[in-house]
């Protein structure tokens, strides 16, 4: 404990849990206030990042890069799942598309860009094992292929009924879980060889021992998982009062705030030169979104939601999801980077979220 509190009194960042308290007494006496509680709520969420990412890194330095990175993906989509959950639940499809196309994009375009810019800044030029983004690549392109059959069926053939879409939706689930299963069993068991870290990097810090690193884990998890309640419930409102749309609401904001968790530990390990660490979550991120949260949301959906979902996406949200594999398979297959393959991935995915935030999809 003495670690945690000690990190606590020495990370001013951290002086931000003070908004977690604040946050549920404001939604307790006053839950008519959506933009207040929408705006503590991002607040109390980045200090429990920070921690997030602490905690990580600690389990990461006994793992190894490969599977802290997992271990931080799993647990950063666990804030956007949440917020997926209680929309779906709400009956708000258009929020819960949104949120599993921009938490894609977001992860494989901005958090690794922003993790190359921020590396490169300080060092020269970085190295990583090409072999993990290659695979996270493939599997990308697996999901894309997958998201984009529901909207070709319905482009081919108009009149094929909900019923029919929904079917679709389920089987494609079934493959893409599988796959995604199949894809870890492939990358940590059978040749977890080939995934090996390029270079260690800088790792001079002492960490947290692992009980504490893990209770931590937990506990912030939990945390998280609560103040993304209040978020949700209070997001659409605040967005009115802001004049954005519902898509953009999921595309942008959602991933911004739910994955900010693992967006610290990945810039945190660009700047220790540990880029395997950094490519690892956010493209890691990005394939168990599209593989495993998309599909438990439309199985979900079966329990959960008001009817079922499907995997049936506005046009230009598969061509968002397409554009974010191929320009991230693109840059990453050399095992290099520099700070201006980061400014390259930043710029496409500023040209989206400036075309979703003009050409907002219909309702």
């Amino acid at each position: 404990m003495a670690p945690l509190l000690r990190e606590i009194r020495d990370n001013r960042l951290l002086w931000l849990l003070v908004f977690v308290p604040i946050l549920f007494v404001v939604g307790s006496a006053r839950p008519e206030s959506h933009v207040l509680l929408f705006v503590l709520s991002v607040l109390a969420i980045v200090p429990l990042a920070g921690l997030l990412s602490r905690a990580t890194e600690a389990v990461a330095a006994k793992t190894g890069d490969s599977v802290g990175g997992l271990l931080n993906a799993t647990l950063g989509n666990l804030t956007e799942l949440v917020i997926a959950l209680t929309a779906l639940a709400a009956g708000q499809y258009m929020l819960v598309k949104a949120t599993i196309v921009g938490a894609v994009v977001t992860n494989a375009l901005f958090m690794l860009g922003a993790s190359f810019f921020l590396g490169g800044l300080k060092h020269h030029v970085q190295q990583y094992n090409p072999a993990n983004a290659r695979l996270q690549g493939g599997l990308l392109l697996v999901a894309a292929i997958a998201l984009m059959m529901p909207s070709a069926l319905a482009e081919v053939d108009p009149g094929s009924t909900a019923r029919l879409t929904d079917k679709l939706s389920l089987g494609l689930s079934v493959l893409l879980i599988a796959t995604y299963g199949l894809g870890m069993l492939f990358s940590l068991g059978t040749h977890n060889e080939v995934f090996a870290s390029a270079a260690s990097g800088e790792d001079d810090e002492a960490h947290w021992p692992i009980g504490l690193a893990l209770a931590t884990l937990a506990g912030v998890t939990l945390l998280t998982a609560l103040v993304s309640e209040v978020f949700v419930e209070s997001v659409q409102e605040a967005a009115k009062a802001f004049g954005m749309s519902p898509a953009f609401v999921g595309f942008i904001i959602v991933p911004l705030v739910g994955g900010a968790a693992e967006m610290a530990s990945a810039f945190s390990g660009a700047r220790k030169d540990r880029m395997d660490l950094s490519v690892s979550i956010a493209l890691g991120s990005s394939c168990q979104i599209a593989l495993f949260v998309a599909p438990v949301l439309v199985l979900a959906s079966y329990f959960v939601g008001p009817r079922p979902m499907d995997l049936q996406f506005w046009p230009g949200a598969v061509l968002m999801v397409l554009i974010a594999t191929f320009a991230t398979s693109l840059v990453t297959g050399i095992g290099r980077s520099t700070w201006f393959v980061g400014v390259q991935l930043l710029m496409v995915y500023a040209v989206l979220a400036m075309t979703l935030y003009l050409l907002p999809p219909a309702p």
